[in-house]
């Protein structure tokens, strides 16, 4: 007999982990590898809000100085705002909006990060930033609708801690940046949502003395954001790195600090959203791309909604730059997809958790249950996975359940429907790696590469008796398995007999 899994709920799935996906910088979104792969996430996942960096960059083209009749002004240009926001709601899902970086036209100095020099500086003139602010939202109010926009959470810059993101990491001048932008952006509408500080990981008094400062000046905040890595410090090797993990445990821990620094200061229940995480910061670090990454994340993204009101994923694709333009098709990317939309172990974890119901029936550190209304009961299950290596795990963890069925209520039968994607199943880079690695796959290693990333998936029927369906798994090494089990309403007719189907007699 498997572990007894109780008929009644002890809890509802939260929605969290579709909250929000990263993305690269705001104009890539321009291109068509692009929007295929989004619209390849859209219908076999489904996010709600899409965040990245560089939406007033230079590359966006926003901030338009301009001479005329001896005198400085400024036009706001919104061309490809437009055409990359409009496609974002063609394919379902809305900007959760992140201002920055700096135009270079309205920098106080010349300081850059990424191979696409995102300026970090503070604002020459912050009066030029508040009208660079107020003509962005209230443009986004007139196109998409007041009541649409409020539904937009608004981030005010990206990790402003770290010296590589804003300049000396200056604190005070960070505080100064949001108070002038939430205030602008409340003059358009109180409804609209603003927060920050969207710090990276080990800077956490940072959250404290954000909610002092907002506390102290009265200065609006309706959510608050932070990020969640759990890699070391990178190992460098020609067009990559390598880097230690923490337990996967780390993550939730960062998805809770929030909560737990603001207990009993004014900010506290407002929302939390972790607006980026993975295991590495890196985006050229070859674990992302690998099954013990799914395996490794599986409990993160499963259980992640008890401890934020979202945490999304860095990032959908591996149309991302930051680093340069990638030099292979596999290189180690924060993508759940490839470049040419090849799908990653991980990409799968996010599309199994859509195929669960509602109602949980059971958590564990190894698997996840649940049931929707028709009565067909989820089951996500990974092979738990040790940080210190081997990578490539180990075969054989067992999850062995004892699962209610409703419908039949006495004896009957269950059909199951297994996924799973492992070092053996479903592993594209695995079959990259078998390939010889090519760098620029041809048109049928590209299709070779699609096939072998979909998942194995197995049937069987299993007896009902007493109400329930004994489960029993073997997990491959680093895998990560849904299992469906719908109720059968048998419809054979009383005249099939199998034996006969080569042509035997009764």
């Amino acid at each position: 007999m498997g572990d007894h899994v109780p008929e009644q709920p002890t809890g509802s799935l939260s929605d969290a982990w579709r909250y929000c996906v990263g993305t690269g910088e705001f104009p890539l979104a321009l291109r068509r590898d692009y929007q295929d792969s989004l619209a390849l996430i859209q219908r076999e996942i489904g996010f709600r809000h899409i965040r990245g960096h560089g939406l007033l960059g230079d590359a966006v083209g926003v901030h338009r100085p301009y001479e005329w009749a001896g005198r400085r002004d400024v036009r706001h240009v919104f061309t490809y705002i437009d055409q990359v926001v409009d496609a974002y709601r063609e394919l379902g899902i809305a900007p959760f909006v992140e201002l920055g970086f700096m135009p270079s036209t309205l920098a106080s100095g010349t300081q850059t990060v990424f191979w696409w020099q995102g300026n970090v500086t503070p604002p020459s003139s912050y009066r030029e930033w508040a009208d660079l602010v107020r003509a962005t939202v209230r443009h986004l109010v007139d196109r998409y609708g007041l009541d649409e926009v409020r539904t937009w959470p608004i981030e005010v810059w990206n990790e402003p801690n770290l010296k590589d993101f804003w300049l000396d990491a200056d604190e005070a001048a960070y505080h100064h940046l949001y108070e002038v932008t939430a205030t602008t952006i409340k003059e358009i509408d109180a409804g609209l949502q603003v927060g920050g500080p969207a710090i990276s990981p080990g800077s956490d008094d940072w959250m404290v003395r954000f909610a002092e400062f907002c506390a102290t000046r009265d200065v609006p905040v309706d959510f608050v954001s932070r990020h969640a890595y759990s890699s070391g410090p990178a190992q460098h090797v020609p067009f990559g790195v390598h880097q230690t993990l923490a337990p996967a445990a780390t993550l939730l821990e960062q998805f809770g600090k929030p909560r737990e620094q603001l207990r009993g200061t004014p900010l506290a229940g407002l929302p939390v959203h972790i607006t980026e995480f993975n295991s590495s910061y890196r985006p050229d670090n070859p674990i992302h791309d690998t099954a013990f990454h799914a395996a490794y994340l599986a409990p993160v993204i499963a259980r992640g909604g008890e401890h934020a009101d979202s945490y999304s994923y860095w990032t959908f694709s591996d149309m991302f730059e930051e680093a340069g333009v990638p030099a292979a098709l596999f290189h180690g990317g924060f993508g759940l997809l490839t470049h040419r939309q090849i799908k990653k172990p991980t990409f799968h974890v996010y599309a199994f958790m859509r195929r669960l119901g509602s109602a949980i029936l059971r958590q564990d550190d190894d698997c996840l249950v649940t049931r929707d209304d028709s009565g067909r009961i989820a089951v996500l299950a990974w092979a738990p996975v040790d940080v210190t290596g081997p990578v490539g795990g180990v075969a054989g963890h067992r999850v062995s359940l004892s699962l209610p069925m409703s419908h039949p209520t006495v004896d009957g039968a269950a059909f199951l429907l297994r996924s799973s994607v492992s070092e053996t199943m479903g592993n594209a880079w695995a079959a990259w790696g078998e390939l010889g690695r090519p760098a620029s796959p041809t048109p049928r290693q590209l299709d070779i590469l699609r096939e072998t990333a979909e998942p194995v998936r197995r049937h069987a029927r299993l007896p009902v008796v007493g109400g329930r369906v004994e489960l029993d798994l073997v997990l491959d090494a680093n895998e990560v398995t849904l299992v469906e089990l719908s109720p059968v309403a048998d419809e054979t007719p009383q005249w099939w007999d199998e034996s006969r189907l080569l042509g035997g007699t009764p």
